[in-house]
């Protein structure tokens, strides 16, 4: 059985909650790697901007990296697991405080080239 080679690129830490980055990696997910662009260039959710950055460095290392043709790569993976939660603390009423948490997230794509 051939292995499809995938070249990836992470974003470690982001400061971006895991459920918001999540929708953009079901909107690309399977999508040509210049259309998953177009789209999220053309998207205003929080998490494009980061997305649009590992998206590139994904492409970056298929070619670089795997001499991939970059006409053919397709996004094969995209997910966005939960980082460390920074936990903060805002003040309530008679001396109390309510916990606030700052989520953060790893968000990994990969990029494959279609036969």
């Amino acid at each position: 059985m051939d292995e499809k080679k995938i070249a990836r690129a992470e974003h470690k830490y982001a400061r971006i909650s895991p459920r918001k980055v999540e929708i953009i990696c079901n909107m690309i997910r399977g999508k040509d790697a210049a259309l998953a662009l177009a789209l999220m260039e053309n998207t205003p959710k929080a998490g494009c901007e980061l997305m649009i950055k590992v998206l590139k460095s994904a492409m970056a290392n298929a070619e670089n990296n795997f001499e991939m043709d970059p006409e053919k790569l397709y996004v094969a993976e995209t997910f966005a697991n939960a980082g460390p939660i920074l936990k903060r603390g805002m003040p309530r009423a008679r001396g109390s405080m309510y916990r606030i948490n700052k989520r953060t997230s790893h968000i990994t794509i990969g990029v494959a080239e279609r036969d």
